[in-house]
């Protein structure tokens, strides 16, 4: 099955964790048996090898930089000029796999269709879409049109905590007047607004004040997991309604209530690709189809094998979901929809 991931972190694991995702993941994970600054450190599950196996030959992939203000606890760069030089290098790791053949950007319908005719025959090259996870080193609204013009196709103005555009996770408050011009700037280049992680305040405000074309592109559900960084069923039936499409992330502590960071494992909390069909289904029951969902993994998303899915080893098995979702009782079609036709039917729609 032709899989779409519609959310994977590969340029901050190339520069933030120093893995060359060109090596087998063996190779990555060896080399990280002795680093203990991070506690997924030799428990990678992405290279691009990995990828290929999996069949999963089109990804979202992000930048992301966080600026953070005095006061702000939260990790980041001290000015967004900071914080766009880092996603500047996150864009040059990408054109460095374009170069080698290992990357291939797709930024409008024929590129996608040219990927697509391709990637049956020739998996060697991976088809990407680049996302900007957190609006932050967007200095004003000219680097956005840099960035934009640089093959940006998709942005989520948050991520954790406050930002100069949007609230994240884990705060409160709405755009202001700096992110209803980002939302009108975006608009006016076709970029999809990726409703990811705003706050409920600024999420309300962003649906109110956009009216472009929405995504979610690795989101849970607040009703299975009772936290703010997942979506309420109201949210849900409001994306659903401006025709988005959710995909399904596969971080152990949103899928599952009471996981305790460092303490609680997949294997003592039940956590398998089981669980993020769990969340899926309720989006659907939402919905009343299967027309708005599909993956979104965020596998490798600061977190490795010690908080994902048990059933996941590497990203390849992504190919155990069709036959799950077969004895969850979706058909053949449904399954299709959720592993890649959504995606690219929304693709389709937006670049029209």
């Amino acid at each position: 099955m032709f899989i779409v991931d519609a959310h994977l972190d590969l340029s901050m694991n190339a520069l933030e964790w120093n893995r060359d995702l060109r090596d087998s993941i063996q190779q990555i994970n060896a080399r990280e048996q002795h680093l203990t600054d991070k506690p997924d450190r030799g428990l990678a599950t992405v290279s691009l090898d990995e990828l290929r196996k999996g069949n999963i030959g089109l990804v979202v992939a992000t930048q992301i930089a966080r600026y953070v203000s005095k006061g702000n606890s939260l990790p980041g760069w001290h000015s967004p000029e900071q914080a766009w030089a880092q996603t500047q290098g996150q864009l040059a790791y990408y054109k460095a796999l374009e170069k080698s053949g290992d990357l291939r950007p797709i930024r409008n319908l024929p590129e996608l269709y040219e990927h697509l005719a391709i990637w049956p025959t020739d998996q060697q090259t991976i088809g990407y879409i680049l996302s900007l996870e957190g609006a932050d080193s967007i200095v004003s609204l000219e680097y956005l049109e840099m960035a934009h013009e640089s093959g940006l196709r998709a942005l989520g103005p948050a991520h954790y905590g406050p930002g100069r555009y949007a609230q994240g996770t884990n705060a409160t408050g709405g755009l202001g007047p700096m992110g209803r011009g980002l939302l009108r700037k975006m608009e006016e280049l076709n970029i999809i607004l990726d409703a990811t992680h705003l706050c409920d305040d600024s999420f309300e405000e962003a649906m109110e004040h956009f009216n472009g074309h929405v995504w979610a592109s690795h989101h849970n559900c607040r009703a299975l997991v009772d936290h703010n960084r997942q979506f309420t069923d109201e949210q849900f039936k409001l994306l659903i309604s401006r025709g988005a499409v959710i995909g399904l992330p596969m971080d152990a502590w949103m899928m599952v209530p009471n996981w305790e960071r460092g303490k609680s494992t997949p294997q003592s909390m039940g956590v398998t690709l089981n669980t993020m069909i769990d969340h899926l289904t309720h989006i659907c029951e939402l919905a009343g189809n299967t027309d708005h969902v599909g993956l979104g993994t965020d596998l490798d998303g600061g977190f490795g094998k010690e908080q994902c899915p048990s059933d996941i080893e590497t990203i390849a098995d992504l190919q155990k979901i069709p036959d799950l979702l077969l004895k969850r009782g979706f058909s053949s079609d449904d399954i299709k929809k959720i592993c890649h036709q959504n995606w690219l039917n929304f693709l389709e729609k937006t670049w029209a």
